[in-house]
């Protein structure tokens, strides 16, 4: 992990100007640590689907073949790379109304950047708790938005207003298409894909 990354939970102010800086002189810099990030809810996802089963239904336990699990990381990994593109482009476009000429390249690395809470809350995926899965989700969902907020002003130099506009924009868009796409994944992996169960996992 390097320090830009780290100090997004510690010291965030100061991880914008240090990203900013790295996006500048390295404009696809962020690519090679957003492969790697979005591995981290797609393992531990096939992991926990295999190994410890999920709840559906009261005490039971299912659990996925290795193939459907495969399927399934495999498609979440996609969804969350394509997603984080997908906002960066939406991040440029919008860029245009805000006097900031960020180029395509800035604009997906701080998406991933901004995403990288979520990218570190898949780490529950191991585990069979959907009340840990929701609070790790909430957590996640509401430091991403700090980030947003606290580094939108700094990452593009806007002044204050328009930043905090902006990444206003931002978020609603945002929650769009993380519902859009999430939802079509899991309708395609449903009836396209079509997972395969093994018996219910014992509690014990």
């Amino acid at each position: 992990m390097n320090s830009p990354l780290l100090k997004l939970f510690t010291h965030p102010s100061d991880a914008w100007i240090e990203i900013r800086r790295a996006e500048e002189d390295h404009p696809q810099q962020y690519l090679p640590r957003l492969l790697a990030l979005a591995l981290i809810p797609a393992v531990c996802l096939f992991a926990g689907t295999t190994t410890f089963g999920w709840s559906l239904a009261g005490e039971e336990r299912v659990r996925l073949s290795l193939a459907s699990a495969a399927q399934l990381a495999c498609l979440l990994y996609a969804v969350t790379v394509v997603g984080v593109m997908i906002m960066g482009v939406m991040i440029r476009w919008m860029s245009r109304g805000f006097d900031a000429q960020p180029s395509l390249q800035q604009c997906i690395g701080f998406a991933a950047y901004c995403a990288t809470p979520w990218f570190f809350a898949g780490v529950v995926g191991l585990l069979p708790i959907r009340w840990l899965a929701l609070v790790a989700l909430l957590a996640a969902s509401a430091y991403a938005s700090v980030l947003l907020f606290g580094g939108l002003q700094t990452f593009l130099r806007l002044r204050k207003e328009q930043a905090m506009l902006f990444a206003a924009c931002v978020w609603g868009v945002g929650l769009l298409v993380l519902v859009t796409i999430l939802v079509s994944m899991i309708l395609f992996w449903f009836n396209g894909l079509m997972p395969e169960y093994v018996r219910p996992a014992s509690l014990g």
